[in-house]
């Protein structure tokens, strides 16, 4: 791994030279003392338990411990299923599942063969196993909606991994991401709370958009928020004045980074998944949003923000000076893709493609500009059901994205048009059932590559 030295030489290279490089806005000049974290704001009123504590007989100490996993919140953002993070799917789970998806789409593109040349005697053969129902397993509306205990975080990931039911997405969403507590009970008083302390955010900085000293980021946000997708929702006005405000208030308390380009493109599936709890239309895109009650909005806008926080929390070195994490996630990109398919890679070498020139996108926007919304929620599923998805298994899914288009690779002899391709891969049609088939390519990766070091190094 190169020195930082030799990053930062690399990156004042590169910076302004490589197409679709990004203009930085940071906001560092802005102090890290937070008057409303240490103040006296939301020290005045006291903590109270939600509910009453009920007496129970504790058998063990691990029953205590797990029955009151969450019980130690002290007002900051470690709520309930923080401690998911740090636990790991089993891996025969999620791999039979990636294989089921390869299974399955063999088979499908086996009848396809069958119906179109049939012969006199031929029938198609009955599938084994039925195929992988894309909206998610029908267990995980059981578990969320009718139980009343909290869903066990470990159960809650494997049903999450193939994908979550529209209708339980967004409060799935806010327990795999650590928003809400496990425990049931205390879900309202602890949404009430963050809803309170986001808009007290609001009332304190936002005023400061217009100061000399944080008027650069404010204007950057300005423009960069219409250039987002899908337009038809974006610039509607009230959706314009909530992005602004989640993206200048996030950049005020997260001075080591600001805002930067390209952490814009994450609030939207988050708002989205959100938004469909409230709206009658299929497509949120297609809604008119000021006809949603402006409480409504509020209490979206103030869960918008706080997931996309947790988000990015774990890959906040994307966006630091520089943006050591992205080089570094594209420098493992190319490594992994030279051990993966060699051809490919010397492909690209050959016509003097370098990776940053279109994997740069693919970590800074999480992909969410090479595929459709849609597709990017379902990813985003996965995502949120494999420990540090965002950041470790999102290489693996750029890896499978590259190793997916080798036909079309290989057949590109100029630089430039190589360079358009992968630049406008063509997945505008694209379903949940390509996501899927791309996720269980991506997990293979995983677990032949992550535990293997002499496998995935030079």
């Amino acid at each position: 791994m190169a020195s930082d030295g030799a990053r930062k030489q690399f990156w004042k290279r590169s910076n302004s030279k490589v197409p679709g490089s990004i203009q930085h806005v940071y906001g560092a000049q802005h102090p890290p003392f937070d008057p409303l974290l240490h103040g006296t704001l939301l020290k005045a009123t006291p903590k109270a338990p939600s509910t009453p504590v009920k007496a129970k007989r504790i058998s063990t100490f691990q029953e205590f411990e797990s029955n009151t996993s969450d019980a130690w919140d002290a007002g900051e953002d470690e709520d309930g299923l923080l401690a998911m993070a740090a636990e790991s799917l089993s891996s025969d789970v999620v791999m039979e599942t990636a294989n089921r998806v390869l299974r399955n789409h063999s088979q499908q593109q086996e009848r396809h063969k069958l119906q179109e040349a049939p012969g006199p005697e031929q029938k198609p053969k009955p599938v084994a196993e039925p195929p992988l129902v894309p909206s998610g397993d029908i267990r995980l509306v059981k578990s969320i909606s009718e139980s009343h205990t909290s869903c066990p975080a470990e159960e809650l990931r494997k049903l999450s991994w193939s994908g979550i039911p529209k209708p339980v997405r967004p409060i799935t969403w806010k327990l795999l991401s650590g928003y809400l507590p496990a425990n049931v009970d205390r879900r309202p008083a602890t949404l009430q709370r963050k809803q309170k302390e986001y808009f007290a955010f609001i009332e304190h900085y936002y005023d400061s958009r217009n100061d000399d000293v944080h008027q650069d980021t404010y204007r950057q946000i300005h423009i960069d928020i219409p250039r987002m997708s899908p337009e038809a929702l974006i610039l509607q006005p009230k959706v314009t004045e909530i992005f602004e405000r989640i993206l200048f208030i996030w950049a005020i308390r997260h001075p080591a980074s600001g805002y930067v380009q390209g952490i814009n493109d994450l609030v939207t599936p988050f708002f989205v998944v959100f938004m469909c709890e409230h709206i009658e239309e299929e497509d949120v895109d297609a809604a008119d949003i000021s006809r949603v009650p402006a409480e409504v909005l509020r209490n979206v806008e103030a869960d918008t923000y706080w997931c996309m926080s947790k988000l990015l929390d774990g890959i906040q070195d994307n966006y630091t000076f520089a943006q050591p994490g992205i080089q570094m996630k594209v420098k493992m990109l190319e490594e992994l893709v030279s051990r993966i398919d060699e051809q490919v890679h010397r492909h690209l070498d050959q016509h003097e493609v370098r990776y940053l020139q279109f994997a740069f996108r693919w970590m800074n926007n999480l992909l969410m500009r090479e595929v459709p919304l849609h597709c990017t929620i379902r990813l985003w599923d996965t995502y949120q059901s494999e420990p540090e998805g965002f950041s470790h298994f999102h290489l693996y899914v750029c890896a499978a994205f590259l190793v997916r288009w080798r036909k079309e690779i290989l057949e590109e002899k100029d630089f430039q048009e190589l360079l358009l391709f992968l630049q406008n891969l063509p997945t505008a049609h694209w379903g949940d059932e390509d996501i899927s088939l791309l996720l269980a390519e991506a997990y293979r990766l995983k677990f032949a590559f992550a535990d293997a070091p002499n496998h995935y190094k030079k």
